[in-house]
């Protein structure tokens, strides 16, 4: 058997923040790599510029002070640091500063952990500028979600670093399908990245075992479930008349409000009990009858790759949702609703349809969908190309450097 091509490397993972109130796929494929080799979290920075909110200010400081810290072990192989940079694009020198710092402040934090031989790896697009600059054998972009269409962002400039970060890279991976044919037309090796789902942990869900967080355990059903952040892509006002038409339904929103919820928080069949613990959100979707996903149909949704669409199938819950491209692949086992009304009938029918065929085939749906399953197909294609570059390496001991790395 041929030696591993990842024997001896580790990982400079740039991702979400690790400590955000919800779970992404960042999270997901980084305690996953970590399994493999061992890892630095890098946490970047965020890609809209703070405001003045008392949350905007203590991330930045925490964030501030973090930096100052060496590298902090959360894990045998995995390893966090946080590299912040500062906002202020428009002063002169400003992003050469950015620049020099984040290099200087990556390269210390490799030091510190003896993490010589490594694998770039980008979940977001604005620290793409240290692809290719810290020494690395290989850099991959790991493309989730459409970064120009975040609200709130500049979107000329993110749209310019994420094309800047797709042409450079090694190795290019999609999760969302409608980004795929756009990210191989800049880069031929591009490779579609679906999302994975922690199938065991959210099946607890439909295990009579479980029990459902106190505060919600003697709640009115039926329960309509909502889990994710509570952002400008969510329809707040469908929520609002879907709770206003049933008055006898509950419906429990779990997770961060980043947006103004005062008309839900005043509907006496609304709750909203903030985030929770990603572990936990199987006893909370215990309680559901319904799972929803209500997007607004923006660019953002429209390109989108929900993880809560795999996770509320594992659940074995009915799931009702609007349409975007993912969503309809899994329109075999998800009630999509074009309008207000359609959403309410799918959820009527949801409620007097179901049975545990139905919940068993929504499970079965994923159940092949693990994170394990999706990382080890992305770090075997990063075998190929590794094993590729060593083959060419030894056929031609001077190569002229790949066209795609130059920035």
């Amino acid at each position: 058997m041929s030696r591993d091509a990842l024997a001896g490397l580790g990982f400079v993972y740039f991702g979400n923040d690790w400590f955000a109130e919800n779970r992404t796929s960042s999270h997901h494929v980084a305690a996953r790599i970590a399994r493999a080799a061992p890892l630095l979290y890098v946490d970047s920075p965020g890609m809209r510029k703070p405001g003045g909110s008392r949350r905007d200010i203590k991330r930045g400081l925490r964030k501030l002070f973090a930096a100052l810290r060496a590298p902090v072990r959360l894990d045998e192989n995995l390893w966090h640091c946080t590299v912040p940079q500062l906002p202020f694009r428009g002063i002169p020198g400003m992003n050469a500063f950015n620049r020099w710092f984040g290099q200087f402040a990556v390269r210390r934090a490799m030091r510190s952990i003896g993490l010589a031989d490594c694998i770039s790896w980008f979940v977001l697009p604005h620290p793409g500028f240290l692809a290719n600059r810290l020494g690395e054998r290989l850099s991959v972009y790991y493309c989730i979600d459409d970064y120009a269409a975040h609200p709130g962002v500049d979107v000329d400039y993110i749209g310019r670093l994420d094309e800047e970060l797709t042409r450079c890279a090694d190795l290019v991976f999609v999760a969302p399908p409608t980004l795929l044919p756009s990210k191989k037309a800049l880069n031929p090796r591009t490779f579609p990245a679906p999302h994975g789902v922690d199938a065991q942990l959210f099946g607890q869900a439909s295990d009579p075992a479980t029990e459902v967080p106190e505060s919600i355990a003697g709640i009115r059903h039926p329960v309509i479930g909502y889990h994710g952040s509570i952002h400008e892509w969510i329809d707040l006002a469908l929520i609002e008349w879907l709770a206003l038409q049933r008055p006898g339904w509950t419906f429990v929103l779990v997770g961060h409000a980043a947006v103004d919820v005062s008309a839900l928080r005043r509907l006496p069949n609304v709750v909203m009990p903030g985030p929770q613990p990603y572990a936990d959100l199987p006893r909370w979707a215990r309680a559901y009858d319904v799972a929803i996903i209500p997007y607004r149909m923006t660019r953002q949704v429209a390109n989108a790759n929900p993880l809560k669409l795999r996770e509320y199938l594992a659940t074995g819950k009915p799931v009702v949702s609007t349409r975007n491209a993912e969503i309809a692949k899994f329109a075999q086992w998800v009630r999509i609703a074009s309008d207000q009304q359609a959403f309410l009938d799918a959820i009527e029918e949801s409620l007097v349809g179901d049975t545990e065929l139905l919940k068993q085939e929504r499970m079965a749906a994923v159940a092949p969908e693990t994170w394990e399953r999706r990382v080890a197909g992305v770090l075997d294609e990063v075998r190929v190309a590794l094993e590729s570059r060593q083959a060419r390496s030894a056929s031609h001991p001077v190569l002229a450097p790949n066209p795609g790395t130059q920035r």
